[in-house]
């Protein structure tokens, strides 16, 4: 059952949103907003000092391309991150996605790895994937990058707070030439070539009219969009988006914008692997379980391909199901006759096997669609593919 820590954090949630109404809903609006001045005087100093390099900036003589946001979750960012690192694995480039592991647990046991002298290797990150063998499952690894590491062959996923010591490890032991920096637009210990920044067209400025954290869901103000070096838009819906890129030449003249929407391709049962056609979903009686930012989001796709959403269960994002209320959740669509549950691929490596499979449980696969930019994209892709290959800095070994 939920805590009263994750009950206090699903109300927030719905006070940032605008979700909860009533008097004391409004007073801690009111105390957010305060409290997000003095994140930006926050933000603004520790820009300055990374600017003015007086916090130090880490270069490991390899390419690096950070894809991040401005917001605090909610763009759509890991499945740009997959097809990202699959297009250049494709093109022959050796990946290694160096992601911190949001709520991920602790390991029981610290991972070992030799080098190929056979000496044991110090410093280690957690590893969910070296581009073969996967390692660590969902607990471990967090959600994302055990999802990015079970979908993606060839392609390293290294988990730590310490993205400069990942990225070592991948170089140093894995012989890969290209970093790819999940949520890295504000990790600034490492240097970027590359930022690619995503807004999400139906909610580009986040929650709270575009404030900054704790009122809003923004990490950094409008104007850090200068740093972009590609823009991608997402979750387009198909619809014309002008004057959400006039807004963004405001901050940014000269970054190339791609336009994207992330559409529905497969369901996929979670427990036994049976895929089927989105048609699948048409008339049917279903209940939306999910832990993600924006839940409306998923649920519209699902309603998009002819569903009908009887029950819609959110859960804080990154939640980690209980197995009672998993339980309980199942009962009541049982009860309610519902044709089946769907939920997000996020949510389904977190989802335990309910003791009564009554109505069967499939997640929706999402997949990137290029509408607008291609000839952007492409060229990102060439600039990438066609650097030289890494060389090593003597002095890596002090980093650590």
């Amino acid at each position: 059952m939920k805590s009263r820590m994750d009950e206090f954090a699903e109300w927030g949630t719905e006070v940032v949103f605008g979700r909860a109404r009533g008097f004391r809903a409004w007073m801690m609006r009111c105390a957010l907003r305060f409290a997000s001045f003095g994140f930006y005087a926050l933000v603004k100093a520790r820009l300055f000092l990374f600017r003015r390099r007086i916090k130090t900036v880490h270069y490991l003589g390899t390419f690096v391309v950070s894809v991040g946001n401005i917001t605090a979750g909610g763009t759509g960012k890991t499945p740009v991150v997959e097809l990202l690192s699959r297009t250049l694995a494709d093109r022959g480039r050796k990946c290694a996605i160096l992601t911190r592991g949001y709520k991920s647990e602790d390991l029981d046991e610290p991972q070992e790895w030799y080098d190929s002298d056979g000496k044991k290797v110090k410093h280690l990150p957690k590893i969910a994937s070296d581009g073969v063998t996967r390692y660590l499952g969902p607990l471990h690894a967090g959600d994302e990058p055990f999802m990015l590491a079970r979908n993606l062959d060839g392609v390293a996923v290294l988990v730590d707070k310490d993205r400069v010591k990942s990225g070592i490890f991948a170089i140093e032991q894995l012989g890969r030439n290209t970093l790819i920096l999940d949520d890295g637009m504000q990790y600034l210990k490492l240097r970027h070539e590359i930022d690619i920044v995503l807004v999400d067209c139906g909610f580009p400025f986040g929650a709270g009219k575009g404030s900054l954290l704790p009122r809003g869901t923004m990490r950094e103000p409008r104007s850090s969009l200068a740093r972009a070096s590609y823009i991608i838009l997402t979750k387009s819906g198909g619809r014309p988006q002008g004057e959400l890129i006039s807004t963004i030449r405001r901050y940014n003249k000269v970054a190339d914008i791609i336009v994207t929407n992330h559409a529905p391709a497969y369901l996929e049962n979670i427990f036994t692997g049976e895929r089927r056609p989105l048609n699948y979903l048409k008339d049917k009686y279903v209940a939306c379980l999910s832990g993600i930012a924006r839940p409306e989001s998923f649920e519209n796709l699902v309603e998009a391909q002819g569903a009908h959403v009887e029950i819609r269960r959110r859960y804080p994002d990154h939640y980690w199901f209980d197995q009672a209320e998993l339980d309980a959740f199942v009962e009541r669509c049982a009860d309610r006759a519902l044709d089946l549950i769907v939920t997000t691929e996020k949510d389904a490596v977190r989802f335990l096997r309910p003791g009564e499979m009554e109505v069967p449980i499939f997640f929706l696969r999402i997949q990137i669609e290029i509408e607008q930019g291609q000839e952007n994209w492409d060229r990102m892709i060439d600039r990438i593919c066609g650097l030289a290959e890494p060389q090593p800095a003597p002095q890596w070994s002090e980093v650590l």
